[in-house]
């Protein structure tokens, strides 16, 4: 792995950073080929505290409870068994899939969508509330990360809080509120780039809340601390290049699993390098330094970083896209999942759980969509879907179900697959909302899921839900 040498450049909107980063990676001026941390082991993690950081409480008032109210309109389209299952908001079971699509008006503003380049600022996440209902985040213009809490309709209940952040990356819930990932300005220092000019330094902070949205505590997952500055060996944090993260969590502990930067000391200069971390932090807010899915490099370089917890294994599975012999791969060690190619087009979709044991993921290349599924290493079936897309977006969906979905027109088209076998189900599904390359469908225990959108102004998101 070379190192970046402190290169700005735009990364375009598919995961086209492998082949940017081979071109990008040569050793800057006066650099004299430092060894990287070596992707797939273990290495210790640098100190970084043990108790959880202290924040001032975000701004905004206390959430009420959410409403029952059921869905608006619906939309179906797609004919599919759907699940049975039924949740506090008593959303009704479809006989086949079919969409709704909510406004939501805000009270600040949501960043756009840009370019959506793997470099670029995430406008939105939702996560799934227990009792049916959501959170929904969103990265405003003003230098605020804002939590609102959404209903059973999918409209917003109470006043939004809000917390210091530049980017947002993912969002996720349990009975007792949540935790919100996302980046925050950090300082480089004073060191010297071996090439190349200065980027932003930036950190990546688990922000812990409770059920009406305040600050519990937070907790930062890069290691910007005691004294270690972004260009002081050793530094792990986030620059200009993709950083994109996703949460999971166990009930209890929560990972993050992102993209990350690797500076290493060359003679009088750094290097910065690029690859991902997992970090895992306890119900307090402490970090596991020494939990067993926890790394402090896994691949490099990499993107589309995913995760999930596996409550069969007990433990935190990722897979990440990796220029590193150009694939889709299963970190800490590198395992194959499945094989692709550098040409600028190899994209990892998301990670959901497969029947019986096992994981599905969907990833592209050359804009033909696959469904792999594995368990540890290769893949042990393999789906040519017949999608055109770049990047497609996968979601369990009800009992023994997964959602694949993607851009279509100006819209997103679905589909239904069986989650053991991997089986199209039913007819695709028109969803009536713009869709963005790197956010989330998000699953429910109802068996719906739940998708953010853009709205039509710069004041509110769409909420498209699919039963």
């Amino acid at each position: 792995m070379k190192p970046f040498a402190g290169r700005r450049r735009a990364l375009w909107a598919t995961a086209a950073f492998a082949v940017v980063a081979l071109a990008a990676c040569s050793t800057g001026a006066g650099s004299q080929g430092a060894t990287d941390p070596v992707p797939g082991q273990q290495v210790a993690a640098p100190a970084s505290g043990s108790e959880p950081a202290t924040a001032s409480a975000p701004s905004a008032s206390t959430v009420p409870s959410a409403g029952a109210a059921a869905p608006s309109a619906a939309t179906p389209k797609a004919s599919a068994p759907a699940s049975t299952a039924t949740g506090s908001c008593a959303r009704k079971a479809s006989a086949t899939p079919s969409a709704t699509v909510t406004q939501v008006s805000l009270p600040a503003k949501v960043a756009g969508y840009g370019q959506e380049g793997d470099t670029e600022n995430l406008p939105m996440a939702i996560a799934a509330r227990p009792d049916g209902g959501s959170w929904l985040a969103w990265l405003s213009t003003n230098g605020k990360v804002y939590l609102g809490r959404l209903g059973c309709d999918d409209k917003l209940v109470g006043t939004p809080t809000s917390f210091t952040g530049i980017d947002l990356q993912d969002v996720a819930a349990d009975a007792k509120g949540g935790v919100i990932l996302l980046t925050r300005k950090g300082d480089c220092g004073g060191g010297a780039l071996c090439g190349g000019t200065s980027s932003p330094c930036n950190t990546m902070h688990m922000i812990r809340f409770d059920l009406n949205g305040k600050l519990v505590w937070e907790r930062q997952v890069t290691n910007l601390t005691g004294g270690r500055t972004g260009y002081d060996d050793g530094a792990r944090f986030i620059w200009w290049y993709q950083h994109h993260g996703r949460l999971a969590t166990n009930g209890s502990d929560w990972a993050a699993y992102f993209g990350v930067a690797i500076t290493v000391k060359n003679g009088d200069c750094v290097d910065v390098h690029e690859g991902d971390r997992l970090q895992v932090v306890d119900a307090g807010g402490r970090l596991l330094t020494g939990h067993r899915d926890a790394f402090e490099v896994g691949c490099s370089h990499a993107w589309t970083s995913r995760v999930v917890w596996d409550p069969r294994t007990k433990r935190f599975a990722a897979v990440c896209a990796t220029d590193n012999s150009c694939r889709i791969a299963q970190p800490n060690p590198y395992r194959t999942v499945a094989a692709g190619t550098c040409d600028g087009t190899l994209f990892g979709g998301d990670l959901v759980l497969a029947a019986s044991k096992g994981y599905w993921t969907a990833w592209s290349q050359g804009g033909k969509v696959r469904l792999e599924r594995f368990t540890t290493g290769t893949s042990t079936s393999t789906i040519s879907t017949g999608i055109a897309s770049a990047h497609p977006h996968l979601v369990s969906f009800g009992s023994g179900r997964m959602l694949l979905a993607w851009q279509s027109g100006s819209g997103i088209a679905a589909q239904a697959y069986d989650s053991g076998t991997g089986k199209a189900v039913g007819s695709r599904l028109s969803i009536a909302v713009k869709d963005h390359s790197y956010q989330a469908f998000k699953a429910y225990a109802d068996g719906s899921v739940a998708y953010p959108a853009a709205g039509s102004s710069t004041s509110a998101v769409k909420i498209a839900r699919v039963l």
